[in-house]
């Protein structure tokens, strides 16, 4: 099956741009942070010997003069989502691999789009604004060479034998670990035609597992197959903090406030939360990101914010938060439950049910309980705060 890649070069800052159109044609380099250590995500074209990861004190020597602007990791995503959703309407087949790399099934197209010329118009006209890089060839590894080798916004096309456009293509152009690489660099071997040019025993016996690969993909062959992305239905919810802190109080509260507002909406339709994605951001756009799993479906605030409080224990801010927010990806069905054996217990259950419908009757959170936030402030206000009672 023929494999389409489209390439985005220098996504992050496009996305940037997209964000503060002013930051066109400005020298800027893109950060994240990683532990204590600030690195190169991404930069504006024209700035030379940068690449990603690449220590930020390292890249200010080449390029001091460069604004600098820290990455905004969730909205990037939101954007490459944004453009696979698009790009699913082109062809059923699509798979998006990290930010700025996406392969399209382009077989089994004939009726809709004649040629590849018509399919790469297509793609084109979805991802236009970030001028793509596009490769059309048998397999994912030689279609992601030929986008590389394409011009910006135009589309190379690989046909027949892939040997003669592989041969001079240095072995930096491998899938492969820095360990074979250096392997590689230190048996001398430069190039993809140097190590098709082999027999597949002996390189296999010097690079163990890996080397059946690297033999392969030298002489075009790859069998990786295309992961379709799968469909899944996403809720997402953030609030912005009334000021930045680094009480764990204040973050849960506010947490806690955007998956009641979640909870109390129509969007769940009886079903409970399965996966979760919280997210902060920090008052210098740093952010932080974990993942949570349930074994049985959470159905109400109490069940979900008590794993949420556990990851915020676990997994310290990287500094005073502005923003909070909650992606839901995965929904399911509760199992059955049987209810207490004590009347108290029941009553509360019963109340709590009455609330629950009393909130997804009017669409939003109708019963409030004072708790604290921060009872130490010297600001009235910021002590206690209304949080929904939707148990």
């Amino acid at each position: 099956m023929k494999i389409l890649c489209a390439l985005l070069p220098h996504f992050a800052w496009r996305c940037e741009v997209r964000r503060h159109p002013d930051t066109k044609g400005q020298a800027a380099i893109v950060t994240h942070t990683e532990g204590s250590q600030r690195l190169v995500l991404d930069h504006s074209p024209g700035l030379e010997g940068l690449a990603r990861d690449l220590p930020l004190q390292q890249a200010l020597a080449k390029h001091g003069e460069a604004e600098l602007i820290h990455a905004n990791i969730p909205y990037y995503r939101g954007v490459f989502n944004e453009i696979l959703d698009k790009l699913e309407q082109k062809s059923p087949l699509v798979e998006g691999g990290e930010a700025g790399c996406i392969y399209i099934g382009a077989g089994g197209l004939q009726l809709i789009y004649p040629d590849d010329n018509a399919l790469t118009d297509a793609v084109r006209d979805v991802v236009a604004e970030f001028e793509p890089q596009m490769g059309i060839a048998g397999n994912k590894f030689l279609a992601s060479l030929a986008a590389q080798q394409s011009p910006p916004g135009d589309c190379k096309i690989l046909n027949g034998d892939a040997g003669a456009f592989l041969k001079d293509l240095a072995c930096d152009v491998l899938p492969v670990s820095l360990k074979s690489r250096n392997k590689l660099r230190d048996f001398g071997l430069a190039t993809l035609g140097q190590i098709a040019a082999l027999q597949p025993g002996p390189f296999q016996s010097q690079f163990g597992p890996e080397g059946k690969r690297i033999w392969e993909l030298s002489r075009g062959i790859d069998s990786t197959p295309l992961y379709p992305r799968f469909m899944e239905e996403a809720i997402e919810a953030s609030t912005t903090l009334p000021s930045v802190t680094v009480s764990l109080d204040a973050i849960l509260f506010a947490v806690e406030s955007v998956l009641a507002g979640i909870l109390a909406g129509k969007a769940l339709k009886g079903r409970g939360i399965r996966r979760l994605t919280l997210w902060t951001r920090s008052w210098n756009a740093e952010n932080w990101e974990r993942n949570i799993n349930f074994k049985e479906p959470a159905m109400d605030v109490r069940s979900t914010i008590t794993r949420i409080k556990r990851t915020l224990e676990d997994y310290p801010q990287p500094g005073p938060v502005e923003q909070a927010g909650i992606k839901i990806t995965g929904l399911g069905y509760p199992g059955g439950r049987q209810r207490s054996l004590f009347s108290d217990i029941r009553a509360k259950e019963h109340l709590a049910e009455d609330i629950k419908q009393l909130e997804l009757k009017l669409g939003n959170p109708q019963v409030y309980t004072v708790k604290e936030v921060e009872p130490w402030s010297r600001i009235p206000e910021r002590r206690y705060a209304l949080a929904p009672t939707n148990r």
